[in-house]
């Protein structure tokens, strides 16, 4: 089964999430609560997978552990309790899962990144509270800003 990252600082959500994965028979490679601990795990490990919350301890963002773990070919399911504002691409990850989410939603939820990694299609059907990550703007991607 594949392994897993955990990137949350809510740790009963965290702890929830491994439960869920470890029950279903995912590895878990371990449970970072900042961007420098899930990237260490990350090299470390080599997961398939990581569930990275939006939003981390100290004011972190979890799109910076999907940056800098990018070469490993890691899917990406982000967690967030505010899916109106978020403004995420496929440059970023690979999908994006609403909180609270149930145990069944975030197992599905990681099938589809495994799908998307894997043949770069989605299979449904979606989870509540699932979105998959569109694709940049090709604006975005022609005439990078900065």
């Amino acid at each position: 089964m594949p392994k897993v990252l955990i990137a949350e600082d809510d740790l009963m959500i965290a702890d929830m999430a491994e439960e869920v994965l470890l029950g279903h028979g995912y590895e878990v490679c371990g449970i970072a609560r900042t961007v420098a601990d899930a990237v260490a795990l990350g090299l470390r490990h080599k997961p398939d997978l990581a569930l990275i919350d939006l939003r981390l301890a100290d004011g972190e963002f979890g799109t910076e552990i999907a940056a800098q773990l990018k070469g490993l070919g890691l899917g990406v399911l982000y967690a967030t309790g505010n899916t109106t504002q978020v403004v995420l691409t496929s440059a970023n990850g690979h999908a994006c899962l609403a909180k609270p989410y149930r145990g069944i939603d975030l197992l599905r939820g990681l099938k589809i990144v495994l799908d998307i990694v894997a043949n770069h299609a989605a299979v449904p059907p979606l989870p509540r509270g699932f979105q998959v990550l569109r694709p940049e703007p090709a604006s975005v991607r022609e005439f990078p800003h900065g």
